[in-house]
């Protein structure tokens, strides 16, 4: 799982181009993941006990305790992720991995950060929303100079309060933010807390967007607006893995947001209260149920339930496009447009070609067309009825009865007990109800008695003027 013997060679060797060998001696050793799996809870082996997160395809970062302060070593490094299988990018994150791996710490822990420079460039980390010294606050030129490629600095305070929290750099963060440098942090309660509830499975995972044209590898670091890769924790669906929990479980789940765009964050088959922000706690009172936290830039949301229906639910981003994969901008509308003889004249000449978007966007994912190099089709998920209409920013809640405490193992798709499934109706459609015409005086027909008109339905033509009486673009 973690590859210390990277540490002669690797990050090891860069901090050791920069300090000396005394110093060296004291720094913690770094631990490397290149996995994309989800990994076990980290249980604290030393240090103040406390219940540890799941860092949804990710992981948390192991440390050492120095007298009595807690010791982590950060490496900043290109790095490639795997967002899916066949589809890999090349980004920049933390000690082989973005986003980075989660922190832990207890309320009161004194904490020591060393952070090893292997960027081209300098960089720093910004500990967003803790409590701290100003000079350990990572915002380059204001509060400490950036960390020059090479070099390895330390950040040194005592975690305040507990709560969820990020880290990202404050360096060119239009483009080591745009390359996936991020990741969580969590700071557990020493003790019983009045608005922090125990809770069985507590995961955690991070909102982030990039644009990786089809065929390449490195996003485009200038996008604003137009981003076509929309991930939890740099997956996308089907790569992201499914949340596992017991029936009955009460579940936390705590998602941040480090995109350009808010989420509005939407879960199935459950209610939900949101129970914390990167601010803290919400009191007891100011809580109310929800199906939907939306979850703007820079922002967290800790949202709780009890997982007391089974089956597999969907846990997705409410903004329909970010629920595709390699979604294009450019493609116009032909939905309801008879591509007909232009596919035949065409043919002639490409015999392979296809017509596509006449019936939808979903066509276009049932085909099975040859893909360019380094891409992911918009929808590719199998589920137990076919193809799933979604991907993105996507997974499944799994609530089963028989999971044990504790085991976050994948579970099979859910069986459906008998007549609890959607199916097609194969009797007589009944005639329509007299009860159902207008009520008399009111000048409406009775619904029998309407006559039939038939109904042209007109489109925009794509890359020609108006058609059907639409003026414009939209």
């Amino acid at each position: 799982m973690n590859d210390r013997r990277r540490f002669l060679t690797g990050a090891g060797a860069v901090a050791a181009a920069s300090v000396s060998r005394v110093a060296l001696a004291a720094l913690p050793e770094p631990v490397i993941q290149t996995r994309p799996d989800t990994m076990p809870p980290l249980a604290p082996a030393t240090g103040r006990p406390y219940d540890p997160v799941v860092t949804l395809n990710g992981w948390s970062l192991p440390w050492r305790m120095n007298n009595d302060i807690k010791e982590f070593h950060l490496v900043a490094e290109p790095v490639v992720r795997e967002m899916a299988t066949g589809f890999k990018a090349h980004l920049w994150g933390y000690n082989g991995q973005s986003p980075g791996p989660t922190i832990e710490v207890v309320e009161g822990d004194r904490v020591r950060i060393f952070v090893t420079n292997k960027l081209p460039e300098h960089t720093s980390v910004h500990w967003h929303g803790q409590r701290l010294p100003n000079g350990m606050d990572g915002v380059t030129g204001l509060t400490q100079p950036g960390i020059p490629p090479g070099k390895t600095f330390v950040y040194e305070f005592e975690a305040r309060r507990p709560g969820t929290f990020m880290y990202h750099p404050h360096a060119d963060e239009m483009t080591q933010m745009a390359m996936g440098m991020m990741g969580f942090w969590v700071t557990h309660p020493k003790a019983r807390h009045p608005l922090i509830d125990k809770v069985d499975r507590d995961f955690v995972f991070l909102l982030s967007s990039y644009d990786i044209e089809p065929g390449a590898y490195t996003p485009r670091i200038m996008t604003m607006l137009d981003f076509n890769i929309w991930t939890f924790n740099s997956r996308v669906f089907p790569g992201i893995a499914p949340l596992n929990v017991r029936h009955g479980d009460k579940v936390r789940i705590r998602v941040g947001n480090l995109t350009m765009t808010n989420h509005p964050i939407h879960l199935h088959g459950h209610e939900f209260e949101v129970t914390g922000t990167d601010g803290g706690p919400v009191p007891k009172p100011a809580r109310w149920p929800e199906v939907t936290t939306d979850i703007a830039v820079g922002q967290m949301r800790q949202i709780e339930f009890v997982a007391d229906e089974e089956g597999d639910w969907a846990l997705h981003c409410h903004k329909s496009h970010h629920t595709m994969n390699a979604m294009g901008h450019s493609v116009p509308t032909m939905i309801g447009v008879d591509q007909r003889e232009v596919a035949r004249q065409i043919t002639k000449l490409v015999p392979d070609y296809m017509a596509m978007g006449e019936r939808g966007m979903h066509e276009m994912a049932e085909m099975e067309m040859p893909l360019p190099e380094n891409t992911i089709p918009m929808m590719t998920g199998e589920g137990p009825f076919g193809g799933v209409g979604m991907g993105g920013m996507f997974t499944v809640l799994k609530v089963r009865r028989d999971q044990a405490p504790g085991d976050y193992r994948d579970a099979p798709w859910f069986k459906h007990p008998p007549g609890t499934v959607a199916h097609e109706f194969t009797g007589q459609t009944p005639p329509a109800s007299p009860a159902a015409a207008a009520s008399p005086g009111h000048g409406a027909m009775p619904v029998q008695a309407r006559p039939r008109k038939d109904v042209e339905v007109r489109v925009r033509k794509p890359g020609g003027g108006p058609a059907g009486g639409h003026s414009g673009g939209h």
